[in-house]
């Protein structure tokens, strides 16, 4: 049956199509780029190059700036929301689980997550702290979501898909930008400022932002309250083919109960053209994360990441792209009596090296094949391997395959992970065996745009996973294990239609079907929602118009199926925007979300069942 919340964001966007029918407009915004112009996107995280977004061999959605700005969106997590691959769960005011083809959870353990080049990544979970990862998203050039395994060119953990956020060069974002909201349940503000230095461009920014608690199903308050503060900047010399960039970025901020998460990261990039068209990219950082939860657990996490990727020039039919990395882990935690992780503290390497060879096998027909050896310090080298085959049927078709092999690296969770701290270890035990988990990954895809005005992405996929983290019954206690196995098998699409110049519809869709077992003879003691909590399907449908010279639109459902354990209903979001351009360099937006329904549930805790409340916020934005 159709929600009246869907019923009314149909009813919205046809008054919108029929007030706006009688303007025109040449605004310089993405609703009036044509589809030939947004199918040459560039996208880099699928071949490690620079391509099309038309001929990328893989399911890979871009968010554009733009897109988020015409989103009203303040956070990172939400603007991810935008990706119809992606499965974005808000837990409660901080937290939320994020992961593509299944497994999520709050610390969902198979998606890569980069944001310029910097892995954002903790390796007590192989995962990410989503409430410590932000920028400014008024900085963002695009956000490339993979969903598929991409372990050859991004390692261990690449596993369901990959997400790499790419921030503006700093010549891009010259003069001063200011920005102030206020709204029902959160506060905050931004400011940059852009300019030239020493043959090159910097931009400096501050931003922060406040959130009120949330309520539970019962209506009492949620201990959650949070915020954040964040500064950075970036500066760039030369260009992205031949330049060097450097940036970096500092954050803090408190949760309720006492709980704290800080941090600052440092990037230095290199990039250099070689002679005979092949290039030289050189890149390192370090990162720095610190978080307290009194009486569970505080760490201090430093890493020290190194990389090199050089680009041969082509050789006949073949293009070559190698490279290597290091990263060391120093890794401090304090234990309470709960739980601890054993030795407390920890130094630990990591290495890669990969090749990867794109041959035209006509023409129209590239087979790319690529190895990565990701080398972790509990299994010793992994070997990733990979293969794509790209055929473009047209200048407006491309069908392509892909069978790829990734794992899930142990982390310390794994191995080192104890309940209660001290002996014996009664809740459960880290394995001392623990392998990596693994996927076995079959793709096809289709991308097509079939006329100026449409275009669109279908994908069908089937991942067998082995070696599943379980928990086993022993002598001594439960014990970590991977006697866990299972399959998942889905198709996801997605698609624009350019209705006239002053409007664009977006859709996009999930569908899979998971199934998990056990080795034969073995047990498993965890929950049935271990291996994350993930609807069967979702749909999406975005609506962007320009209403006039000074006015836009824009309308956004989610229809998202329920999770079955712990178990959280379906439900149906309308967020919208209306935005009023007063002057020239002046903006003022007023953002809707979950418009139709007072609220709803995405996740469940063990803490209960916290609600999403309706809410409203206002906007504005001057740039000098």
């Amino acid at each position: 049956m159709v929600s009246k919340s869907a019923v009314a964001a149909a009813s919205l966007l046809a008054c919108a199509c029929a007030h706006a029918a009688s303007f025109t407009q040449t605004a310089a915004n993405l609703v009036d780029l044509s589809l030939e112009e947004l199918s040459n996107i560039t996208v880099s995280t699928v071949s490690g190059r620079a391509e099309p977004l038309s001929r990328a061999p893989g399911s890979v959605y871009v968010i554009s700036g733009e897109d988020i700005r015409r989103s009203g969106v303040t956070t990172l997590p939400e603007a991810l929301r935008l990706a119809p691959n992606l499965h974005v769960a808000r837990v409660d005011a901080s937290q939320y689980a994020i992961s593509a083809r299944g497994f999520n959870s709050t610390t969902a353990n198979k998606l890569q997550v980069l944001i310029d080049g910097r892995t954002v990544y903790t390796p007590l979970f192989s995962g990410t702290f989503w409430d410590a990862q932000d920028v400014l998203l008024e900085d963002v050039e695009r956000i490339e979501v993979i969903s598929g395994p991409g372990g050859t060119l991004w390692g261990a953990n690449a596993v369901n898909g990959v997400i790499n956020v790419i921030t503006r060069r700093a010549g891009d974002t010259q003069g001063t930008l200011g920005i102030a909201r206020a709204g029902s349940l959160e506060r905050g503000g931004a400011v940059r400022h852009g300019g030239a230095i020493a043959g090159g461009h910097y931009r400096l920014y501050a931003k922060a932002r406040e959130h009120d608690r949330s309520r539970f199903e019962g209506g009492a308050a949620a201990q959650d309250a949070n915020d954040l503060a964040q500064a950075g900047f970036r500066a760039d010399w030369g260009t992205a083919l031949e330049g060097f960039t450097l940036q970096g970025d500092a954050y803090g901020g408190d949760l309720d109960q006492g709980r704290e998460r800080s941090g600052y990261n440092l990037l230095g990039r290199w990039t250099r053209a070689l002679a005979g068209g092949s290039s030289l990219r050189l890149q390192g950082y370090f990162d720095r994360t610190y978080r307290n939860y009194p009486g569970t657990f505080k760490e201090d996490l430093d890493t020290y990441d190194f990389e090199l990727q050089h680009a041969l020039a082509p050789a006949g039919a073949h293009r070559l792209l190698w490279g290597f990395g290091l990263r060391h882990h120093r890794d401090r935690v304090e234990n309470s009596p709960l739980l601890a992780f054993l030795p407390a503290n920890s130094t630990f390497n990591r290495s890669h090296v990969f090749v990867q060879d794109e041959i035209a096998l006509r023409p129209d027909l590239d087979l790319i094949l690529g190895l990565k050896l990701d080398r972790n310090p509990y299994t010793g080298a992994e070997s990733l391997p990979n293969a794509r085959l790209a055929w473009r049927l047209s200048d407006s078709q491309l069908l392509w395959a892909a069978v790829s092999r990734a794992v899930r690296a142990p982390s310390r969770i794994d191995r080192e992970f104890f309940s209660p701290s001290t002996p014996p270890f009664t809740a459960l035990a880290g394995g001392p065996d623990f392998r990596s988990e693994v996927a076995r990954v079959l793709e096809i895809g289709y991308r097509v745009q079939p006329s100026a005005r449409l275009s669109y992405s279908l994908t069908a996929y089937h991942h067998r996973y082995d070696s599943l983290r379980t928990l086993s019954p022993s002598p001594a206690g439960p014990v970590l294990a991977n006697d866990g196995e299972g399959k998942t098998t889905g198709v996801e699409g997605w698609g624009t239609w350019r209705g006239a110049d002053w409007w664009r519809l977006s859709a996009g869709f999930m569908r899979q079907r998971q199934s998990f077992g056990l080795r034969p003879g073995a047990v498993d003691l965890l929950s049935p929602g271990a291996n994350g909590n993930d609807p069967r399907g979702w749909l999406k449908l975005r609506g962007s118009f320009d209403l006039g010279p000074a006015h836009e639109l824009d309308i956004m459902l989610r229809r998202v199926g329920s999770l079955p354990a712990p178990p959280v209903p379906a439900y149906t979001a309308v967020d919208a925007r209306l935005g009023w351009r007063i002057r020239r360099d002046t903006e003022l937006s007023l953002v809707a979300q979950n418009l139709f329904d007072r609220r709803h549930a995405e996740w469940q805790t063990a803490a209960g069942r916290v609600d999403i409340d309706r809410a409203l916020l206002v906007q504005l934005r001057l740039s000098l």
